[in-house]
Parts: structure tokens; sequence; C-alpha cells
């Protein structure tokens, strides 16, 4: 979430309480509200106090230490992919060769190379995503563009598959895109949807309430691949993957669910290096000076959480530029109930939208 569009966010979530106010209560389409899971208390392993590094929206874990990245910050010294050590010290930076636009999410592949996830977009206003991607060693990376099908989405995770292809997953729908054909420097490759995550109702206690229990805002897998977790506000989703069918995991698994309460913009999560914890982060700019960014440890649980049946019928590829689709991509499909209801929404995304800033690459 990009620090210029603080006022945005805040229409965003003043819009999503108005839903709340007149709508039935959901998260995402087709899921059952369940217990949220006991809270384990995170173990703080570490403090980032480069005062560069207070919009954290990607992290990774290596050998050495950690690769994070700011979301889409305007002061250029911020717009680096940082390499930290494992006290969370800066000991190396990467510019890009020109500028990104949002960037969201870190993974790394296989072969260590480290993907950056341009595909921020909080006012659905790109004609364009892309990934950049820094092979060990490298001093710039190369930026790969897509376009998706049905327009443009929002989004803040990205997961790569053992033979190295993204899989974006949208922040309020929670819907896969993959690209149709191999990726190419200097060409925009079309995103082919390949299915919908059902993520289970939360009530577990974070900043933004439940948009922020159903809002995907980090990825990872696990270093031997067997394993994927998506990051909520509120909570961690982790998907077992059996024969590297990572879509096949999200569409159809049951995920084990690990509170992450009250973090304060929790948008960041990674596995560490031996695959038993999971590692998140924070971005602060929101918090009283001085608050530094934490790197938190969370062992994952081992209750399994339950999903019921789809509700409602997911929304026709294209539908997206509708008023009442983005609608559906923040609050979930809901009916609106009462003419006050569509009153206060209608004043909501009416503000939301003059505070929308156009920016192209």
């Amino acid at each position: 979430m990009r620090r210029g569009d603080s006022s945005s966010r805040r229409l965003r979530l003043v819009a999503a309480a108005l839903v709340a106010c007149v709508v039935p209560a959901a998260a995402t389409p087709g899921t059952a509200a369940e217990p949220s899971p006991t809270a384990v208390p995170a173990t703080p392993v570490c403090e980032v106090r480069d005062a560069r590094l207070t919009e954290i929206s990607g992290m990774v874990a290596t050998d050495d230490g950690y690769v994070v990245v700011n979301d889409g910050a305007d002061d250029e010294a911020r717009r680096r992919i940082f390499f930290l050590d494992r006290e969370c010290s800066v000991v190396r930076t990467v510019s890009y060769p020109s500028r990104p636009r949002d960037t969201e999410d870190l993974a790394v592949g296989d072969d260590g190379t480290v993907w950056v996830a341009d595909i921020g977009d909080n006012g659905r206003s790109r004609e364009t995503i892309g990934v950049w991607k820094l092979p060990p060693g490298a001093d710039r990376p190369v930026l790969y563009r897509m376009a998706y099908p049905d327009g443009p989405h929002d989004a803040e995770a990205l997961l790569v598959t053992g033979d190295g292809r993204p899989v974006v997953v949208t922040k309020y729908s929670a819907t896969l895109y993959v690209p149709g054909a191999v990726l190419r420097a200097g060409a925009t490759v079309p995103l082919e949807r390949v299915g919908q995550v059902r993520l289970p109702a939360s009530t577990t206690s974070n900043p933004f309430g439940a948009l922020g229990a159903t809002a995907v805002t980090g990825a990872a897998t696990a270093p031997d691949g067997r394993r994927v977790v998506l990051r909520t506000y509120a909570d961690a989703y982790e998907f077992d993957v059996a024969d590297g069918e990572v879509v096949a995991a999200l569409t159809g698994g049951t995920p084990r669910v690990t509170a992450l309460p009250d973090e304060p913009q929790g948008e960041s999560v990674t596995y560490d290096r031996d695959g038993r914890s999971l590692l998140t982060v924070s971005e602060t700019t929101s918090q009283p000076p001085g608050t530094t960014p934490r790197v938190l440890r969370y062992f994952p649980a081992g209750t399994v959480a339950s999903t019921a049946p789809p509700a409602t019928p997911t929304p026709p590829a294209g539908a997206d530029g509708s008023r009442a689709a983005r609608l559906r991509d923040l609050a979930a499909p809901v009916a609106v109930a009462g003419a006050l209801g569509l009153v206060l929404v209608a004043v909501a995304l009416l503000a939301l939208g003059r505070a929308r800033r156009v920016r192209s690459r």
C-alpha cells in the first residue's frame, strides 16, 4: 500500500465500514465464519533501524539474512532492493534501471533469483503490471511486463512455482493469475485467470477490521516447495502443495491458520530458511514517530480451518470495470440492503475516486 495513497487507504476503509453497517458480514466469497485460531505470541527477531525502510511491503529470507523492498516510495533513496544481515542491518542495495510503479512483494526462485512484484494498483489504473528479476550476483534487475485479461486489479502477493512461473494473487478477491506465455524482457505477456482462493472468515484482531481480515497482502513458498502461505492483515493461511501444483493447492486445499494479531500494517511474510517458522514485518509510516519495523517469528499452527461450498458465483471475467464489480473486489459480493446503504456507499466511492492518482510508468 503506497505511502502517497494514505488518504485513498483511509477512504477505502471508510467505504468498507459503511458497507459493513448495511450489508451482511462476509469474508471472501463462499467462506463460512470460523473461530479464530488461538494466537501464539510472536518472537521478535530483529529491528530494522534504517530510516529508508519504513514502508516494507515484501521480504524473503536468505542464507545470510533478508531481502526487503518498500511499497512504491516517492523518495528515490527508498526505491531500492535492500539486502540485510541477520541483525537487520543494510549491507547492500540494488537500484532499478527505471522507476518502479508500486512494488508490493518479494519471492525467491529455486536458483536464488529474487523476484520483485511491481503489481500494486490502488486506483486500478494500470495497463500493465510487472515483475523484476534479479539473478544471483547481478547488479540490476530486469523488468518483465504482464497484462490482465479482464481489466486492472490491485494485488500485493506473489508466488513463484518450482518451474519459475509467477502466480499473482489479487488483494481483495484472492483471484489467481499466471502468465499465458514465457516472460520476455521488453514485451508484455498476457495473464490468464486460473482460479480463486476461498479463505475462511476470521475474527482475529487487526487494525483494519473485517476488511483487513480478507485482504491478501503477501505470500511465500517454503524452501522445500511443499507448502505455500498467504497472509492478510490478520492471519497466515498455509496450504500443502503436492507435486509442485501451487494453483491446485490454493484453489482446492484446506489451509492451516496462524493468527497474526494486531501487527501495525502487516504486508510481508516469508519462511525462514529452515522452513520451520514464518517471518513477518510491517510498514510503520502510520505509527508514532520513532517506531521501527520489527521482524517477527511465528510457528505455524497445526489446526486446520474448514471452508464451506461457494455461496455466490465468481464474477465473470471482464466485469471488473463496473462500480458493482469493484465493490465486490473490495468487500466480497454482497447485496446492499436499503436506500440508506446505497447512498452511503456511493458517497464513499465518489470520495475514493477523487483521491485516486493516475500514474504512468
